[in-house]
């Protein structure tokens, strides 16, 4: 799965994947706000999600430094 993340990462533009950044984020805290306060069936997609933020903003990075 990472590697199919990573190709669809590459694709985006820069400002798409800022975009794709904010809605993640927004979607997590919605996530994690509904698990505290009744248990979603699957708390590991917290983490997947998570996860999946720090991979766009790592490839963000990558582009800002021109890598």
């Amino acid at each position: 799965m990472a590697a199919k993340v990573k190709l669809d990462l590459k694709s985006l533009s820069q400002q798409d994947l800022k975009d794709k950044i904010t809605e993640e984020q927004l979607r997590l805290k919605k996530i994690t706000f509904s698990h505290a306060i009744t248990p979603i069936e699957n708390p590991m997609s917290i983490r997947s999600l998570r996860r999946e933020i720090a991979r766009m903003k790592t490839e963000l990075h990558k582009r800002e430094l021109g890598f």
